[in-house]
């Protein structure tokens, strides 16, 4: 798929130029894959979490497929107005290149209306398969990943359709170092049930499908794991 990208303002200051062509772009992708597609092709545009995507003359949202449009443009946040806020209720889903703060992500789903936030911190740790271990590394499918994980917070929703919830994800790319988090789940809710069964559900089916791979690096040695994180 090919797409020409508009760009405004700061946006367009810092890429340079008005307009991004893009080519071999795969089909399906959404408004939302391609903003963190973008981030990471040129990352001087810096997060795009909150900059809306127009196609015409009208909004579309980060899960708007892009099949069939030409040009899409991207505008920042407009004067007066604020920064798009985070739907935790829908899930949030991030890949990171730096380090993670459980702390952070646990206060991001707190609320007032949540009686009980779950916090779920995945480490690498220092011994696998009899061998110690030096780091770890991850490899996302960056295109898809996004996608996949708004369909596991779906079948949460749907699993849990008598409570609120409000769900983060963030899973770690690159080099992970023993003890560091690779991953972290924080589920609030207003009861306590409902955020553990929602946090084990994610961790699982995370497991299972998100397409993300990790190497452990050893001493004198590596390798890829068959599972996904």
């Amino acid at each position: 798929m090919r797409l020409r990208v508009l760009l405004f303002a700061s946006l367009r200051e810092s890429a340079g130029a008005g307009a991004l062509e893009l080519d071999g772009l795969p089909d399906g992708l959404t408004v939302g894959e391609l903003k963190r597609e973008l981030e990471r092709l040129r990352p001087e545009l810096g997060a795009l979490a909150s900059v809306r995507g127009v196609i015409a003359t009208q909004y579309v949202s980060d899960d708007t497929a892009l099949d069939g449009a030409h040009e899409l443009a991207l505008l920042p946040p407009v004067s007066g107005g604020g920064a798009v806020q985070p739907d935790y209720e829908r899930g949030v889903f991030e890949l990171s290149g730096a380090p993670v703060d459980p702390a952070v992500c646990q206060a991001r789903v707190s609320h007032p209306s949540c009686g009980a936030v779950v916090l779920f911190t995945g480490t690498t740790r220092e011994h696998s398969r009899e061998r110690r271990v030096v780091h770890l590394e991850y490899e996302a499918f960056e295109a898809m990943a996004g996608a996949e994980m708004a369909r596991l917070f779906e079948a949460c929703r749907q699993q849990q359709t008598e409570h609120r919830l409000r769900m983060l994800c963030v899973h770690r790319t690159g080099v992970v170092g023993v003890g560091e988090p690779s991953v972290v789940i924080a589920v609030a809710s207003p009861h306590r049930a409902a955020a553990f069964e929602a946090c084990r559900f994610l961790i699982d089916a995370l497991k299972r499908s998100l397409p993300v791979w990790k190497k452990e690096v050893y001493e004198g040695g590596e390798q890829w794991i068959g599972e996904r994180s």
